[in-house]
């Protein structure tokens, strides 16, 4: 590590108690058997959690898939190397003389570990909270500045705002068949736009999958 540690930790506004998490948290597989692999595996369901707590909370009215496409987006790779870049993690990893040489403090996918390890150590050295507390300092701009409404519509609902753009009556959705265990099902749906004269079929392990598939290829026949 290049850096001394007492800049980044008032980047983080947190102080390590053991210092020894932090040290592991910033070491690659590439420099030492005792490195960041571990810790990234928790910081990630750490923060998954933390984020998914955040969204459902501060975005009331998104349904679950735009729930799920706001946490993706938010816990992408590139997402992650973009907040250890604002930290200046880059300067504080322990890499191998390789990746050293190949730009390793600089890739997404190193950053992003990091980041991640970052979190359980937090978690490890002071609690569920206070990992929190960072992740949501970190992403406090990132989580105000979304908006459900930015996320790519599901096809039922581009469908429906397409029809009564239109002055068409909204579709019907019709279950045709249900097959397999119960377990394990499987199911056909057909979406009809009676006053267009067209149907289309769906089909998933889930009636909302197949409704959704038979709009999406209804939203094909008419927008072709």
């Amino acid at each position: 590590m290049t850096e001394p540690l007492h800049q980044l930790y008032r980047e983080l506004g947190y102080q390590f108690d053991q210092s020894s998490l932090l040290q592991r948290a910033l070491t690659h597989r590439s420099a030492d058997e005792s490195n960041n692999e571990r810790l990234e595996f928790l910081g990630d369901a750490i923060l998954g959690f933390v984020i998914a707590d955040a969204l459902y909370r501060n975005y009331r009215d998104a349904n679950e898939g735009q729930l799920s496409r706001l946490r993706a987006r938010l816990v992408k790779k590139e997402s992650l190397a973009a907040i250890a870049r604002k930290l200046g993690l880059g300067s504080y990893l322990n890499l191998g003389a390789g990746e050293l040489r190949s730009g390793g403090h600089a890739r997404d996918s190193i950053l992003a570990d990091a980041l991640e390890a970052l979190f359980a150590a937090v978690y490890l050295d002071s609690g569920y909270q206070s990992a929190r507390n960072l992740i949501l300092k970190l992403y406090h701009e990132r989580i105000d500045g979304l908006s459900a409404a930015m996320q790519e519509k599901d096809p039922k609902t581009r469908l429906q705002e397409y029809l009564q753009s239109r002055k068409v009556a909204l579709p019907d959705y019709t279950i045709l068949a249900v097959s397999g265990e119960q377990h394990d099902q499987h199911f056909d749906v057909a979406c009809q736009v009676a006053e267009l004269d067209l149907i289309t079929q769906g089909s998933g392990s889930s009636r909302r999958k197949a409704e959704q598939k038979a709009a999406a290829d209804m939203l094909e026949l008419l927008l072709e």
